[in-house]
């Protein structure tokens, strides 16, 4: 296992953020870490996604924020000039994976298939996203991976609520499981900081 993977073990639940304005950065991560979570996803999938990790990461110096949505080389540069602390690949490319291998840093790449896992493990990533979860087979896929890929850990996200959690992290092959249901994109622009610290007090309870 991955000094990555046992990382996450610890903390495995991994908020994944969609954040629609700046301003909403500094005391979203100050809610997060409030609430006890340690590692966070912020999306590119907003004009500000790259500007809100690094105002993350100076609200609450104790959170681990990772670049998710990550698409072209392009896109880890800007990432890594910023501060990310890891990445995240929905999927990936030659060209995308090429760049990922050169980092200095912990990467989290987007399989869907057993084709996709096979490759990944056999080019050297070490935690696997598995992605989009709940539409691919949830849980019972992961569960069927455990026998030909014995090494291969992952973490699911896409669809996983909090009451689907206990059965992805029953799985010795689940590190961690990433979600949107802590501070959704609703209760960001309701400025619901006190919902989203008390979401993430839910989530910290899977802390170890």
């Amino acid at each position: 296992m991955t000094a990555f993977a046992s990382r996450l073990r610890l903390n495995p639940i991994i908020p994944v953020l969609e954040i629609p304005k700046i301003e909403y950065a500094a005391p979203l991560a100050v809610a997060l870490e409030k609430g006890g979570i340690k590692y966070a996803e912020v999306t590119l999938r907003t004009e500000c996604g790259i500007a809100s990790i690094r105002e993350m990461k100076d609200a609450a110096p104790s959170l681990v924020v990772g670049a998710g949505t990550i698409l072209t080389e392009g896109d880890v540069e800007a990432c890594v000039k910023v501060g990310a602390d890891f990445i995240v690949t929905p999927g990936s490319s030659p060209q995308l994976r090429e760049a990922l291998l050169k980092l200095d840093m912990d990467v989290m790449v987007g399989v869907t298939t057993a084709t996709e896992v096979m490759s990944r493990l056999e080019e050297g990533f070490g935690v696997l996203k598995f992605f989009p979860a709940e539409s691919f087979g949830g849980a019972g896929t992961l569960k069927s991976f455990q026998g030909p890929f014995k090494h291969a850990q992952f973490c699911p996200t896409g669809g996983i609520s909090l009451d689907k959690i206990p059965n992805y992290l029953a799985l010795s092959n689940v590190v961690a499981v990433g979600g949107s249901w802590i501070a959704t994109k609703q209760l960001l622009e309701a400025e619901d900081f006190a919902t989203i610290e008390a979401n993430a007090r839910l989530a910290a309870q899977f802390n170890q």
